[in-house]
């Protein structure tokens, strides 16, 4: 072989790689970005985007505060993380999809909320959540049901809210302390649902001289003060009895181990 040949070869060559970089390039250059698809499929769930003015009676059922934590659970493109963080909360996002994750912190940093709206790729059945004490979801009633167990072991007072799908069916419900349709409603996900996680009272508590025997489902109660039956409810620390034509108010320590009211304390056995 020549040298002139063998130098053609190697210009041959170089002409291919550099074609192959500059088409590489273009390829990626072209390539379009992520965009979500409502129905598309994610680990439990698929994706379907909650309309603005549903974010907004979801935060204002809350009464989300400058001074609150939100976490929300399937963060999707983070538009309640976001709108959370505009009116001045702390707020983060639990997503499994990475690309989801990444179109959230792209839509952050857009709106100029990178320092409150933050986002974490991963399972939210294996992430702490338990830090929040505002909590939002749009999932579906089974999920909401695998969660319970967990949202309840929250604080007491944390404020729950869901998209559309509630806590539970038929006698194993946890009645929600609040429910709005918003109107009017381009989609059917539309509805604000408030939960309030109740503190645990359960047990055999001493009342001066009496005896008082609780039963507890979420935040409803029911049993006896000495020898007169007792209903009650919770909301948070707070609760109410009322028995024996008379009714009672009071709160629970933060430790559960006291109730005490206007001329009545009650302390767990």
């Amino acid at each position: 072989m020549t040298k002139f040949a063998a130098r053609m070869i190697s210009s041959g060559v170089v002409i291919v790689a550099m074609a192959g970089a500059v088409l590489t390039a273009q390829t990626a250059t072209t390539q379009k970005p992520f965009e979500p698809k409502v129905g598309q499929s994610g680990k439990d769930v698929v994706w379907v985007p909650t309309p603005q003015a549903t974010v907004d009676a979801m935060l204002d059922m809350a009464k989300l505060t400058k001074s609150d934590f939100l976490i929300d659970l399937g963060s999707g493109d983070g538009i309640t993380v976001i709108t959370a963080a505009k009116r001045g909360a702390r707020a983060m996002g639990i997503e499994f999809n990475p690309d989801m994750v990444a179109l959230a912190q792209k839509n952050a940093k857009e709106a100029g909320m990178t320092e409150r709206a933050t986002f974490t790729q991963g399972d939210f059945f294996k992430t702490d959540f338990s830090k929040a004490n505002v909590l939002t979801m749009f999932l579906l009633p089974s999920l909401n049901e695998r969660l319970r167990p967990l949202i309840l072991d929250m604080k007491p007072g944390t404020r729950v809210v869901t998209n559309t799908f509630r806590m539970g069916s038929g006698d194993d419900e946890w009645k929600p302390t609040d429910e709005k349709r918003v109107d009017p409603c381009e989609s059917s996900w539309c509805t604000a649902i408030l939960y309030i996680v109740p503190a645990k009272v359960e047990g055999t508590w001493t009342v001066g001289s009496d005896t008082m025997t609780l039963t507890q489902k979420f935040q409803m109660v029911s049993g006896t003060w000495g020898n007169a039956p007792i209903t009650g409810e919770l909301t948070g620390y707070d609760i109410s009895l009322s028995g024996g034509g008379r009714q009672y108010t009071g709160r629970v320590s933060e430790d559960g181990k006291m109730m005490k009211g206007e001329n009545w304390t009650a302390t767990r056995k």
